[in-house]
């Protein structure tokens, strides 16, 4: 019984043996036919390199400056009875805003006026005495000493009615000045001395407010010299062409408003502890929404557009500080290509170097390709525009 049942045993061990090696074999086989079988084309997609013409663009740090800025200083000394304006309120030039107590000014005025028409008054009488002595020298009835001194006494008179006049013009514009009112349109500021406060016109005389204006707006900031030589001074001659070059301002938290304006001026010189030179732009500020004294970042495009070639962004690979791409060749074969990047316009990069006019860098599918492997690829629609080469809208 034994026998037998050790006869069955081996015997299952035997089949279970051949089994496992007949699976081997099979497998083994399979693994043959797949391994020889070729492997298919990746699909990609490519796009082909074409020098572009775009404007490039250098970004700087700035600070808004308003283009006209008055402070407010009294001209006259007195009590200030009134205040006519609310806190950064707009006005118009020529609005009045303060009121110094004109009570002493109108007197000097009035005071002034009776003693020009007193001066006036001598005046006559002393040209009534001069001709008169005139026509008395004829008749030798008057000495030549009379009259010299009756025509002195003429000329004194005179003198003072001109110097009654003036003592009159400053009245009055003394009067004027206890009206203050606003010499530029735009914000005013708050009221720094209050009513009923006494102010003085001496050397340093207080400050009552400010005034902004708030139709257009200066943003100052500094370009460096490369970047002045390279593509202001090497294309725009002279401020008309400067005035050409755009410009473009965005507020740090608002990046998607951009704002469009023009170079105002460039300063007569380099710095030569910075190496930069001092730039100003203009922008419109109809809304208001720019205030003096902003943090901004500003965009300064060359004077003339560029023919360079840009790679999609997506396209790129990094290793550490390198940059790379993957191009395909005439066989369709996949090259691995290190490239010289420059600046950035939107969703691309600037090519300084490795890539040539009419090379088909892959876009899409780089994370599924080596070198030299063969794709299958297809090209991004020519018809592609790459947004923001021109400024965007207020």
């Amino acid at each position: 019984m034994k026998i037998a049942i050790s006869m069955i045993t081996l015997l299952l061990f035997a089949g279970a043996v051949a089994l496992g090696l007949h699976l081997h074999a099979a497998a083994a086989h399979a693994d043959a036919v797949t391994a020889a079988a070729p492997r298919p084309p990746t699909p990609v997609t490519v796009e082909t390199l074409e020098p572009r013409s775009v404007r490039l663009w250098n970004e700087y740090s700035g600070r808004l400056q308003a283009v006209d800025y008055a402070e407010i200083r009294p001209q006259v000394s007195g009590t200030i009875t009134n205040i006519k304006f609310a806190d950064g309120q707009m006005v118009k030039q020529g609005d009045l805003l303060f009121i110094i107590d004109p009570r002493p000014y109108q007197d000097a005025v009035e005071r002034d006026q009776a003693a020009l028409v007193s001066a006036q008054s001598k005046v006559t009488l002393a040209k009534i005495q001069a001709d008169r002595y005139a026509a008395l020298i004829k008749t030798h009835s008057v000495s030549q000493d009379e009259l010299d001194t009756i025509a002195d006494a003429d000329r004194v008179a005179e003198a003072n009615e001109q110097s009654a006049e003036a003592a009159l013009k400053q009245a009055q514009l003394d009067l004027e000045h206890a009206y203050v009112t606003a010499p530029i349109s735009g914000r005013v500021s708050r009221a720094e001395i209050t009513q009923g406060n006494l102010i003085q016109t001496a050397i340093g005389a207080p400050l009552v407010t400010t005034i902004v204006s708030q139709d257009g707006i200066y943003a100052d900031f500094d370009v460096d010299e490369q970047t002045y030589l390279q593509t202001i001074r090497a294309t725009a001659h002279g401020t008309a062409d400067e005035r050409k070059v755009p410009v473009q301002l965005v507020v740090q938290g608002d990046t998607g408003h951009v704002y469009n304006g023009f170079i105002e001026s460039f300063d007569n010189r380099i710095d030569t502890a910075t190496d930069t030179i001092r730039a100003r732009a203009r922008f419109d500020n109809a809304d208001g929404a720019l205030v003096p004294g902003m943090f901004v970042s500003v965009r300064l495009s060359g004077a003339a557009e560029q023919q360079v070639l840009l790679v999609p962004q997506r396209a790129l690979s990094f290793d550490q500080s390198k940059a790379a791409v993957y191009v395909v060749d005439a066989d369709s074969k996949v090259k691995y290509r290190q490239v010289e990047l420059g600046k950035t316009v939107d969703a691309d990069r600037v090519v300084e170097s490795g890539l040539a006019p009419g090379d088909r860098v892959i876009i899409d599918g780089t994370q599924l390709v080596r070198p030299d492997d063969t794709v299958a690829a297809t090209e991004e629609p020519a018809e592609k525009t790459v947004a923001g080469l021109t400024p965007k809208s207020n």
